[in-house]
Order: structure tokens, then sequence, then C-alpha cells
């Protein structure tokens, strides 16, 4: 698939930021983005780069009746002697095109996904912020625009990708965090969309999230939608619980997103000596777990935050610490570690990093 770049008018150039201290996460933009259409019958056409603007879009389109959508999130690292690096990329088209499947959009060829965002990302490389804790975060997405009311798949899409500076996820930094234990709503269930990345899932998350944020907490740990009694996912994060000499996370039953940093975290854990699980867990067994001591460390992971530590865990109106509701060894760590790997200052054994400009 060719990709032409547009030229990028004086008009269109942005007052980049000055303080990388201040930047938030996802409310800057650079100045391109990617944008491809396809089409029924065509397939992909007109692949180009273009100045970063908003599109004209019909009312009838069936993203905003039918929520023909998904989209991926990776991140671009400056690292000290001036390089650009991408983490996973690959990892990241793997798993739009299962997304795409899911919710029958088309697919993105694997090279073309990590080739052209490479070629956005080198063209922006003056936007990828150097500071200690900033990225410059990557937004794939796929919406159906074709106008038309009815429940069908789309015969137009647009892909998309844009980039954001960005600091760190949370404004507290890395500092553990309160989380809730859902038990009324439901996020997913096996079968559902919960392992496609789309928006939808987001979007019934909310109110759980704000009531817990009513209560005091920072996240919510969603329980499976069957039994109401398994771990699922946590915010918009993958879960780890840490034992003496093993970390254990949920498996990937149907409803759990394939997390990059959650596989990542559990090729590190294995290499620093931790046997790494993945099995159903328990609530009751984990709250017993957590009061018995035998839980020593919690937390989440996510391209966004990469490593959230978790302090106390909320359930059925008790409050539980972890641990000794600071940040664990091996939660740092791994944080340590992964984010060396991501910004170079740490090498990379696994062959995770790809290397842009």
């Amino acid at each position: 698939m060719e990709l032409k770049v547009l030229p990028l008018p004086e008009e269109n150039r942005k007052d980049r930021f000055t303080d990388e201290s201040a930047l938030g996460f996802g409310k800057i933009f650079t100045d391109r983005m990617l944008l491809v259409e396809w089409k029924a019958g065509k397939g992909w056409v007109d692949a180009r780069i273009q100045p970063y603007g908003p599109f004209m879009l019909d009312p009838s389109c069936l993203v905003f009746h039918y929520a023909q959508e998904i989209f991926e999130g990776l991140k671009a690292y400056r690292w000290s002697d001036g390089t650009i690096a991408l983490f996973r990329p690959e990892m990241n088209a793997r798993r739009f095109n299962l997304s795409a499947d899911r919710l029958c959009m088309p697919q993105v060829p694997e090279e073309f996904f990590v080739d052209s965002i490479a070629e956005l990302v080198r063209l922006e490389k003056d936007w990828v912020p150097g500071a200690e804790g900033t990225s410059l975060y990557i937004r794939p997405a796929m919406i159906a625009v074709e106008p038309v009311l009815g429940v069908k798949t789309s015969d137009h899409y647009y892909y998309y990708v844009i980039l954001s500076p960005v600091g760190a996820y949370y404004a507290s930094g890395f500092n553990p965090v309160k989380i809730l234990v859902e038990d009324r709503y439901v996020r997913a269930v096996p079968g559902g969309t919960g392992e496609a990345k789309t928006g939808g899932n987001y979007a019934s998350s909310l109110k759980a999230g704000l009531e817990a944020k009513k209560k005091g907490f920072d996240q919510v740990l969603w329980l499976d939608g069957v039994h109401r009694r398994y771990v699922d996912e946590v915010g918009a994060m993958n879960m780890f619980f840490a034992y003496e000499d093993r970390v254990v996370t949920a498996p990937l039953n149907g409803s759990i997103l394939s997390g990059v940093t959650r596989d990542s975290v559990l090729r590190l854990a294995d290499d620093l000596g931790f046997k790494a699980e993945e099995c159903p867990i328990e609530i009751n067994q984990l709250v017993a777990d957590i009061k018995a001591g035998k839980v020593k460390e919690a937390f989440g992971s996510g391209t966004a935050a990469v490593i959230s530590p978790v302090g106390v865990l909320g359930y059925k109106g008790e409050s539980y610490a972890v641990g000794d509701g600071g940040v664990g060894a091996l939660t740092r760590k791994l944080y340590e570690t992964l984010t060396g790997i991501q910004t170079g200052r740490l090498p990379d054994r696994f062959g995770w990093v790809r290397k842009i400009a």
C-alpha cells in the first residue's frame, strides 16, 4: 500500500509544548495524522499522512449509531542519545486486527500498520518529549463512516492514527492506588466484546468508575460477568497479584484484553525468578490471602500507566491493605525494568524495541 505524505502548510503548524513536566495525558496533539480509507469493492485506498484536523462526517454514520469502532494504544520514546523507539508495535498490530475481526471490520496489513506509524512518528519526532516519565502516545483507530441507518457492517471505514505527547497517566505519578471490587455492574462476558479494544467496553465501565470515586477509590476491579466471583480486569488494565514466589493474573478467557504490557510482565516476572501463572482468581480466596499476608503486592499493567501499584482493595464495605500498602519491591522492579527497556536505559534482551529514528 503506497503511503503519500501531503504538505504541511505553515498555518497548520502548532506551537509545541515548552514545559515537559507539565504535560498531561491525551490533551495535546501533533501537526500531522495518518488516514487511510477502506471501501467495499476497492479495499484500502488513498493512504496519506496529512495535517491534523477534524473529520466531516454525516450524522447518520454507522459509528454514531451502532458503535462499529476499534482502537489501539502504544508509545514512542525518546532516549537520552536522541534515538526514537517503539515498544513491541507488532503486538498492537495483531491485537488491532483481532479487534477488527470481532467487530466485522477490515484487517489492516500488519507490516503497513507498523511501518506507517514509524513514518508518521519520524515526521513528528520533534514532538516526542524526553523528560522522565514522558512519551509520545500513539492512537490508531478505525470507524465505520457509511451514512445509513441499519444494523449492518459498513461499506466505508476510516483507519487513522493520531499522536499526543504525554506525561504520567495518573497525576499522582507512581504511587499506590485504591481499587474497589465491583460486584454489581459487569464489564464483559466470554463471547462478548471484552477481549476487543472497542469503545463500547469503556463506555459501559463509566458508571461503576464514577460510583467508586464517590467512595474514595481510584479504580474498579471487575469480576467475571457470569459468576461474579473471579477477578477480571482493573479499570483499563490487566491485574496482577504477587505472592512469595509467584505472580498470578487472570487467564485470557474471552472477556479480558490481551495486554502488551501484561505479556511483558509475565515474561519479566519469570525472568526475575518468579513463577508466572495465568489462573482463575476467586475473590473470596484472594481477600483471605490478603488478610493472611500471603499476597505481598498488587498492581495493574497497561500501555498508558505501564505499572500501577495497588495499595488498598475494597470489597463489600471493607478495605484491605495489600502488603504494607506501599509500592512493593517487585512492582518497582518491574516498572523500572520495563521503562528502562522502553527508554534505552537498560539493554533489550527480548527484542522488544524497534528503533525508528
